[in-house]
């Protein structure tokens, strides 16, 4: 089974109002606020996810961020894409931690926007047409039905099984019964960012908590699952090595055409996702085929119920290469960025690009962002030496107890196995000399090199890698 070259311009065009730059607003914590509980450091994660606006579209006018960064990061970025110029509003977190709050009070910020007459661009909708179907169907049990209904006419799709548990009695009861046989679970809330919200759940992790009540008790308390047991039980889906995780991204035009942009492959750390590789053969064809097929079924009966703008159906592969589809988001992804990110470097160096980020690249100290980006730019000199660009991506979570960058990396290759080899090559490096900041911890060399006063030693705290 092959699968057709995606046209880069159809969804571009319908996703930037005919090729329009945009204003693009830093409101992940928002979003997320209508599903999932906001502690401290969840919202703080949420504001430094937020740098991600810069790649909403390919050229963006105007920058709204919760965070602070540094204007050197954006001049990067604007050298590198051939941005035009950039309005950048930073600073824009109220004291209950939401964007939509400050503009609410800041007239001549939101009239100064409205004055550049472009569209908007958010993380996702938080009110207005279209906010039902996003509650609707950011739910996994209502994505899960979505699934079961459009699966029949995919052979290469499997629907996991799911079964609802309505309270803590009834969740322990399953989860019980599922580890007496052997089974792994996978538990999932009815609505999830991030990672929060799903637990992948062994017989073996049961028995050692003392049974399946203790365990659910111990994931509620370690912020894992809520609380009060009303979960979901899912079938488990054993992976398939490189292509394991897999997401289907496509954009639904005011019109309520859906246009596809691609597949992607992305990286997730248990059940946390942490980047994707995207780009010309980044998924084989007959899995990018079936991810279409089936992610257009799905993106229109979205439309159908309401839905514009971004979307995405992510996949687990089984070992006999069937895709299992286990949610669909109705807004930005993380993969998303991948997409925008290549078709924009192909628009100004060239066609073939194959990005990959890495969204919380661990950091073996803290590093103040001129540290940082003096840190990337270093890197991105030996990058080059395998043909790979670097972009930093995300700049502000590196002086976090636990630190971390986001990057881009970007490979244009005559062949695949050329391009995706070569961003293994740049990982590798970029990963090294990212935790050997760390290296330099005894009493006689404290400070990294080249940035007096910054410690290297690892946050109190980290954990081990």
């Amino acid at each position: 089974m092959g699968t057709r070259q995606v046209d880069a311009s159809q969804w571009q065009q319908a996703w930037t109002d005919g090729g329009r730059r945009a204003v693009h607003i830093g409101d992940v914590a928002d979003f997320n606020a209508q599903f999932v509980p906001q502690s401290p450091a969840a919202r703080r994660q949420a504001h430094h996810y937020s740098c991600l606006a810069a790649f909403y579209t390919p050229d963006p006018a105007a920058l709204l961020l919760p965070g602070e960064p540094d204007a050197e990061w954006t001049a990067w970025l604007a050298r590198e894409l051939a941005w035009g110029p950039v309005e950048l509003h930073t600073g824009l977190a109220d004291e209950h931690g939401t964007v939509r709050g400050t503009l609410a009070v800041r007239p001549a910020l939101c009239e100064g926007i409205e004055r550049l007459g472009l569209p908007v661009r958010p993380w996702g909708r938080t009110a207005g047409p279209g906010l039902e179907a996003v509650h609707h169907y950011e739910s996994k049990a209502a994505s899960h039905e979505l699934f079961a209904r459009t699966a029949a006419g995919h052979p290469g799709v499997l629907v996991p099984r799911q079964r609802p548990a309505r309270s803590a009695r009834r969740a322990s009861r399953l989860l019980a019964a599922l580890a007496r046989r052997g089974e792994t679970a996978v538990l999932k809330a009815h609505h999830g960012v991030g990672g929060y919200g799903t637990a992948v759940v062994t017989p073996r992790d049961t028995t050692a908590a003392g049974g399946a009540r203790a365990l659910l008790r111990g994931l509620a308390a370690e912020g894992v699952l809520p609380p009060g047991g009303r979960l979901l039980v899912e079938e488990y889906v054993p992976g398939r090595g490189r292509l394991r995780n897999l997401t289907f991204d496509a954009v639904i035009a005011d019109d309520g055409t859906v246009h596809p942009v691609g597949t992607a492959v992305m990286h997730v750390d248990g059940t946390s996702y942490r980047g994707a590789t995207a780009g010309p053969g980044a998924v084989p064809p007959r899995a990018a085929g079936t991810a279409e097929a089936f992610g257009l079924a799905v993106g229109a009966e979205l439309a159908r119920a309401g839905h514009r703008g971004w979307y995405d159906v992510d996949f687990v592969t089984d070992p006999a290469g069937r895709l299992a589809p286990t949610e669909a988001n109705l807004r930005l992804t993380g993969p998303a960025v991948a997409f925008v990110l290549a078709a924009r470097l192909d628009a100004v160096h060239g066609p073939g690009h194959r990005v990959r980020t890495l969204d919380m690249l661990p950091l073996g100290a803290r590093l103040p962002q001129q540290a940082l980006l003096a840190h990337l730019s270093q890197l991105a000199e030996r990058c080059e030496r395998f043909g790979v660009r670097l972009l930093p991506t995300i700049p502000t979570a590196s002086w976090e107890e636990l630190p971390t960058a986001g990057v881009a990396l970007a490979a244009r290759a005559p062949d695949t196995v050329t391009a995706l080899d070569a961003l293994d090559a740049a990982e590798a490096v970029v990963r090294a000399a990212c935790e050997a900041l760390a290296d330099p911890f005894d009493a006689v060399a404290p400070d990294v090199p080249g940035v007096p006063g910054v410690s290297a030693r690892p946050a109190r705290g980290r954990a081990a890698r």
